[in-house]
């Protein structure tokens, strides 16, 4: 009986990873995930934050920390604007200002088309919220 359990167990946790998008730094070692949920999850599988289907974003406490509008607009926990991510996935600072990219193929690059890192399969609204405007530790 405790075999059987270990093992679904074991299963339901191994689907759980597969499920979930990774966040790569600009050498390919893994940094975070985020799950399919918007669970986002440090390299040791930690929860760091949530990014809700409404686009709030909250911290591992559930204390919202910020938003992003369906415009791409990127907001902090006060609704001031601290950014956009752009259709071409152009991100940008309130002041219009031009951070980075984050490329169709999920490279992310700064902006002087640098490569910061990769996340292949994430939401460019996700990936702009990991890499340049909120930190999640």
């Amino acid at each position: 009986m405790k075999t059987k359990f270990l093992v679904i167990l074991l299963f339901f946790i191994c689907l759980n990873f597969v499920h979930a998008q990774t966040i790569q730094n600009s050498h390919y070692s893994t940094t975070a995930y985020i799950k399919n949920d918007g669970t986002i999850q440090n390299s040791h599988y930690a929860t760091v934050g949530y990014i809700k289907n409404d686009g709030t974003i909250q911290n591992k406490h559930y204390a919202t920390i910020g938003y992003i509008k369906n415009d791409g607009t990127i907001q902090n926990n006060h609704y001031s604007t601290v950014g956009y991510i752009k259709n071409d996935g152009t991100v940008q600072n309130n002041h219009y200002t031009t951070l980075g990219y984050i490329k169709a193929d999920g490279t992310v690059q700064n902006n002087h088309y640098a490569t910061i890192g990769y996340a292949k399969g994430v939401a460019k609204e996700w990936a702009a919220v990991v890499f340049f405007f909120f930190n999640f530790e």
